[in-house]
């Protein structure tokens, strides 16, 4: 296991791990309740720590926090309802219904 990234930010860490988890790189959040700690510790060892399983995976999680994930494809069209969508997204925002429909 390898961290590859750190934060005071809980969200922030759980984000991160949500990001890589979608990409298929197995992450644990550690550390998640030492904040409390803080002050009979060093605020540097109470950070919240995202650790990858794989040693392997460290590089590529790092490059996918550091730039973000790659958008699939272009701009897509809901078949039910004809709105005009980013790649991002997998559902209408009109609708509702699923991008592959």
């Amino acid at each position: 296991m390898r961290r590859v990234y750190s934060s005071f930010n809980l969200a922030a860490v759980h984000h991160a791990k949500n990001v890589l988890e979608a990409e298929g790189i197995g992450a644990t959040v550690r550390n998640e309740h030492l904040s409390s700690a803080m002050g009979e510790l060093p605020p540097a060892e109470c950070q919240i720590e995202l650790w990858v399983l794989r040693d392997e995976d460290a590089t590529r999680a790092e490059a996918l926090l550091r730039d973000g994930p790659k958008k699939r494809g272009g701009p897509w069209r809901c078949a039910a309802c004809g709105e005009a969508s980013e790649p991002q997204f997998t559902q209408c925002w009109k609708c509702g219904a699923d991008r592959g429909r």
